[in-house]
């Protein structure tokens, strides 16, 4: 999945990096100036809530896409309220990441 979604956000002119869980993300060099996360809700350790809620808690409001095989309307609310862009069930269509990542990436104002 991860692979899939990094040659489609490359196909698109974005660069990407990939990391093996949130924890790895949260220790590397580009947390700071990410324009945007894709995770997955469900990772171990640190699920894709904990890694926002510890982007936040950094001041950093970058924007969020979430994925998941398991939906649940509570951890969707948690996900939208806490500021992420769209929260994807998988499988997904890549348009609908794409839209997503149109809005996540949109200029504010």
């Amino acid at each position: 999945m991860r692979a899939a979604t990094t040659c489609l956000i490359k196909s698109l002119g974005y660069i990407t990096h990939t990391f093996s869980s949130a924890e790895q993300f949260l220790k590397s060099e580009f947390v700071d100036g990410t324009s945007c996360v894709i995770a997955d809700v469900q990772m171990p350790h640190v699920s894709g809530i904990e890694l926002q809620n510890r982007l936040r808690a950094r001041g950093l409001n970058t924007p969020i896409i979430f994925i998941t095989a398991y939906p649940d309307a509570q951890v969707r609310a948690r996900a939208l309220d806490g500021g992420a862009v769209c929260c994807l069930d998988k499988p997904f269509d890549g348009d609908m990441l794409i839209r997503c990542l149109d809005m996540a990436l949109a200029p504010v104002g």
